[in-house]
């Protein structure tokens, strides 16, 4: 199945729950989000399973609460699982696994339950093309609304591309730490923005907000400001966009596995 080249990746699972009011596990009565049933497999267990069918991963990281969450999802743990207690958000939990794990490292999250090979294939090579610290798996508006034009997504605009996050990242080089400690300093300004605009400069941002920043431009900007390569990667499945955030979303991605012949109900 593989296409990609190159020494073993390690992926990293972002498994964390939100805490007792999370409305999704409220809405399907579990006690963590990635035990949502989604054509009758819990999440965490449908993209374990893919993840640990590529053969270019040779181990994965789930970062959550406790191991006893992945074992109700798996049963008992593989040999190349194993669990890294999550922090207190997302980018803290990535940074406290990166340095257990080494390089290249695919990051994805619980609820990637559409994730399959050929997505892994495309984003892993075109990852080493790259050949940058960092890589972050995107796709465009139209690839999306051509296949799922009624479904709702929030989009980036670039210039002329509009284009929507995968959950898909590639930590390719031990310079990618620079983005996730940036990333724990956006968790920790986040109700102070004047913090990203002194971080990034205040024309660049304004460029952006005139819609005068194409997508690499905004890339080559970001690596300056970061002291990093970081480089978008296109992906041409418009399934790459989508996870379970949502009640919806849960429904159309049953739909989407039926349509691919798995089981969707």
């Amino acid at each position: 199945m593989s296409g990609v080249p190159g020494q073993p990746w390690s992926a990293l699972l972002l498994a964390a729950g939100r805490g007792p009011d999370d409305p999704m596990a409220r809405a399907f009565g579990v006690s963590h989000k990635c035990l949502i049933e989604v054509g009758e497999t819990p999440m965490l267990a449908r993209v374990v399973a893919t993840l640990r069918s590529h053969p270019a991963i040779g181990r994965i990281a789930v970062s959550i609460e406790n191991e006893a969450l992945v074992e109700k999802a798996i049963g008992p743990l593989p040999e190349d699982v194993f669990v890294i207690p999550s922090k207190a958000s997302a980018a803290a939990s990535a940074a406290a696994a990166l340095p257990v794990l080494g390089h290249p490292v695919l990051l994805t999250t619980a609820d990637h339950v559409l994730l399959d090979g050929s997505m892994l294939d495309h984003f892993m090579a075109q990852s080493i093309s790259r050949q940058a610290d960092l890589t972050v798996g995107l796709a465009r508006a139209e690839t999306i609304l051509a296949a799922y034009p009624a479904t709702r997504r929030t989009f980036l605009r670039f210039g002329p591309d509009r284009v929507s996050g995968c959950n898909l990242f590639g930590l390719m080089t031990p310079g990618a730490a620079r983005a996730i400690a940036f990333w724990q300093s956006v968790e920790r300004n986040r109700k102070r923005p004047w913090r990203l605009i002194a971080a990034f400069g205040l024309m660049p941002l304004l460029r952006y907000g005139l819609g005068r920043i194409d997508l690499e431009t905004a890339f080559r900007i970001g690596s300056r400001r970061l002291g990093l390569d970081a480089r978008p990667v296109l992906m041409p499945f418009a399934e790459a966009a989508i996870d379970v955030d949502k009640p919806d979303d849960k429904t159309l991605c049953e739909e989407i596995l039926r349509s691919r012949g798995g089981t969707g109900a």
